[in-house]
């Protein structure tokens, strides 16, 4: 009985602070029956929608919708209890809204069913982005602003550039009537043309960094949007699971919810390192260490963060390997191939990591036995913010294996991979013999 009891104040603990989650959360979440009916809103619904807790509850979720959303929506509901096919259930995706003073404003909808004992309910997380839309747009405006003064800065140019050829031409008259002045004009026409050549790379970096910061906000705002809905999600299904039986339930929620902030952590890496890269901050700083053993030990590392089955071979020569290396970049570059091929790979797949000495190098291959990359992305694989064709619908920054390669870069060694399209990858990093 005293265990018991224990349990189930530990339950009520956790049901109080999965409630205090909720009604603190900065996206509204509000739950439904299956005849669309409301059932629940936390506060952020109310301050989003306008309405209050009591003018919702009851009523048919309709209620927040405009048209045509309003009149497809009962029918959809139908369909779906008839048919179980599922047009957006536990599919987020952009829609709107009507707030109680008729405004209509964007938002991203996820919705997740949940069966009970005596009926299914459906939630809804809402994510407000009437701000994210007025940022987007105020990004493009800045955009053709910056297009419309690179287009004036390049007419300019072209002024100067012609004012400078017809001196030219002036300059290599006059050439042919002195014979002195020669050296003088060369001078000066090698001179307008390294200007030229600077002034037109000046340009082209310009408009690669427009297009690099609208690459960056699209890519961090959608690769964020999901594991955080993922988290609230399961943060509010949590809270239907409160009797002892339904604690397999709780913890598959628990582990969606660890899963999402290790995708969070591992995609803010990936920013801060190519920030220090690009600002020119990451040093390298060379220390001894025992090349065989350091693979071993980032294997058992990696260990409890591969698929279920999955398993790293290590095979290294017997003599000790002691190389001048950074450990901390040698530690990056490793971990992220071999995320990358457990990523890649099915449940129970076997990734291999094998050190070679050939000639005055060493080698490391890492082996996968994923999905491999289709011949045609293969020339694209280092660059910036690129994925695959076939790795769209898994998770990823695009920016893992540039940032490797400019760590590999770094400490003097090159990367290079061999693939065949589903049978695996081998990504092969060289260093020279020290």
């Amino acid at each position: 009985m005293e265990n018991s009891h224990k349990e189930s104040g530990s339950i009520s603990d956790i049901a109080s602070k999965l409630k205090a989650i909720i009604e603190t959360a900065v996206d509204g979440i509000i739950t439904i029956d299956e005849r669309g009916i409301i059932e629940a809103a936390n506060p952020a619904t109310c301050k989003i929608f306008g309405y209050e807790v009591a003018e919702m509850v009851g009523q048919n979720i309709t209620l927040l919708m405009p048209s045509p959303y309003q009149e497809n929506h009962d029918r959809y509901l139908q369909n779906y209890k008839d048919t179980g096919v599922r047009k957006i259930i536990g599919i987020g995706r952009e829609v709107q809204g009507k707030k109680k003073d008729g405004t209509i404003f964007p938002f991203w909808l996820s919705i997740s069913e949940m069966k009970l004992e005596t009926k299914r309910l459906f939630t809804g997380i809402v994510h407000d982005l009437t701000e994210q839309k007025k940022a987007e747009h105020a990004l493009v405006l800045m955009n053709k602003d910056l297009e419309n003064k690179v287009a004036e800065r390049t007419d300019k140019l072209a002024d100067v550039v012609n004012k400078m050829l017809s001196t030219n031409q002036q300059l290599q008259h006059e050439i042919s009537e002195r014979e002195a002045a020669e050296q003088t004009a060369l001078v000066i026409k090698d001179a307008l043309e390294k200007t030229e050549i600077e002034l037109r790379k000046a340009l082209k970096k310009e408009r690669e960094l427009g297009e690099l910061k609208t690459r960056f906000v699209s890519t961090a705002s959608h690769e964020f949007r999901t594991p955080l809905s993922n988290i609230l999600s399961s943060a509010s299904l949590m809270t239907q699971y409160t009797l002892t039986e339904q604690q397999d339930k709780r913890e598959k929620h628990f582990q969606k919810i660890k899963s999402s902030v290790t995708l969070l952590t591992g995609i803010l890496n990936d920013f801060l390192s190519l920030s220090r890269l690009e600002e020119g901050r990451e040093d390298v700083k060379y220390d001894d260490v025992d090349f065989g053993l350091f693979c071993l030990e980032i294997a058992e590392e990696m260990n409890p963060f591969l698929k279920r089955g999955q398993h790293i071979f290590v095979r290294h020569p017997q003599e000790s390997m002691v190389m001048k290396m950074d450990k901390k970049l040698l530690k990056l570059i490793l971990t992220n191939l071999i995320t990358n091929a457990s990523k890649y790979s099915d449940e129970g797949a076997e990734i291999h990591c094998i050190v070679k000495i050939e000639g005055k190098k060493f080698e490391i291959d890492i082996i996968d036995e994923g999905i491999g990359i289709p011949e045609e992305d293969q020339p694209h694989m280092f660059d910036r913010f690129f994925r695959a064709s076939n790795a769209v619908n898994i998770k990823g920054t695009g920016l893992g294996l540039n940032i490797v390669k400019q760590y590999v870069e770094l400490m003097g060694g090159s990367i290079k991979f061999k693939s065949t399209m589903g049978k695996g990858s081998t990504f092969t990093v060289t260093f020279k013999l020290n």
